[in-house]
C-alpha cells in the first residue's frame, strides 16, 4: 500500500477515535450527569425516544458496526428493544455500557489498516466498505449526541457550555452589578 493512502487510513481512524471520546461522549455522558433518572426516561411524546432509548441505540449501533461488523466479534444485537425499553436502567448502568462500547469501538479502530478500510463488509443487512462502516457510525453517534444534547437543553432550560469556538472565552456574569 502506498504511504499516502495508509496516512490517509491512520487520519481517518485517529479522527474517528477522537470523535468518538472526545467530542460526543463526554457530552452523552455529561447529559446523563445532569438530568434525574426520571427524565432519562422521558419521552416527548410517543412516537419519540427518551434519551435513555437513545444510549441504548448508539451503544447497539456502534457495536454491531465496528465491534462486530469491523471486529468481527458476534452480533447479538436486537435493536428492538433499543427503542421498547422504558426504563429505568439506571444512569450508572448506560454510562457505563455506552463507556465500554465505545472503548471496545476503539481498539477495533486502532488496528485497523487502509486495506481493512478498502474491504467489503455485511453489516445490519448492507454491504459496505470499512470506510463507509467507520463513517456512518460517527455520524450517527453525532446525530444522535445532538439529539440528547437538544433534550438536556430542553429540561435543564439552560446552555450546556458545550461548544464554544477556539479562542472564545466564556463570558463572565458581573457580580453584584444589575443593568
Amino acid at each position: 500500500m502506498r504511504g499516502k493512502e495508509s496516512g490517509l487510513a491512520r487520519i481517518l481512524l485517529a479522527e474517528a477515535q477522537v470523535s468518538l471520546t472526545e467530542r460526543y461522549l463526554p457530552r452523552v455522558l455529561a447529559c446523563l450527569r445532569m438530568l434525574p433518572e426520571k427524565e432519562i426516561w422521558w419521552r416527548p411524546n410517543a412516537a419519540s425516544n427518551s434519551i435513555g432509548n437513545l444510549v441504548l441505540h448508539l451503544s447497539g449501533n456502534v457495536r454491531q458496526w465496528i465491534v462486530s461488523g469491523l471486529g468481527g466479534v458476534p452480533d447479538r444485537r436486537n435493536r428492538d428493544i433499543e427503542f421498547s425499553e422504558r426504563g429505568p436502567v439506571p444512569r450508572q448502568a448506560l454510562i457505563g455500557l455506552l463507556d465500554k462500547t465505545v472503548g471496545e469501538a476503539c481498539k477495533v479502530l486502532r488496528r485497523l489498516r487502509s486495506a481493512d478500510l478498502a474491504r467489503y463488509y455485511r453489516i445490519q443487512g448492507f454491504r459496505v466498505t470499512g470506510m463507509v462502516a467507520v463513517s456512518h457510525v460517527i455520524e450517527h453517534f453525532g446525530y444522535h449526541t445532538g439529539q440528547i444534547i437538544f433534550m438536556t437543553k430542553m429540561k435543564r432550560s439552560k446552555d450546556l457550555g458545550f461548544t464554544r469556538l477556539p479562542g472564545e472565552k466564556r463570558k463572565k456574569k458581573p457580580v453584584g452589578k444589575t443593568p
